[in-house]
């Protein structure tokens, strides 16, 4: 495994958003997309994939949200729209929600269980109540 995998697991799809400087904090440093999130406790890269699985309008109103929160960086105590929505512009264009297309695929994360299966789990599971029950009457 590179260090770049290591480092940006995801690929670097979201580098363009997530490096976008948004303003300077009150001691001067620039802030970046990254760092606004990271300071707000969020990890930067899942919360780029979850904006970008967003409608464009939604991802906006989420960012601006996010972007709005921080305290310490005055130039986004005025989030404008036109602001988010440039940084928006910057995600990649993404495939539709991955749960929608692993249940289309049979994806091993959500593995397909068949009523069969179902039913002879519960049968197995009363079979094992009743010996219980049995072994306690005597």
């Amino acid at each position: 495994m590179s260090a770049s995998d290591v480092l940006h697991p995801d690929g670097t799809d979201y580098d363009r958003f997530l490096f976008a400087e948004v303003g300077e904090d009150i001691a001067g440093a620039g802030v970046t997309v990254l760092s606004a999130l990271a300071r707000l406790g969020l990890e930067p890269w899942t919360e780029a994939k979850e904006l970008a699985r967003l409608q464009r309008d939604d991802a906006e109103v989420r960012l601006k949200a996010h972007l709005v929160a921080m305290t310490d960086v005055p130039a986004l105590a005025l989030a404008s729209g036109s602001k988010v929505a440039k940084l928006v512009s910057l995600l990649p264009k993404q495939a539709p929600p991955v749960f929608t297309k692993a249940r289309q695929t049979g994806n091993a994360n959500f593995p397909q269980v068949s009523l069969y299966w179902v039913v002879s789990a519960l049968i197995g599971v009363a079979v094992i109540a009743r010996i219980f029950y049995l072994a306690q009457t005597g």
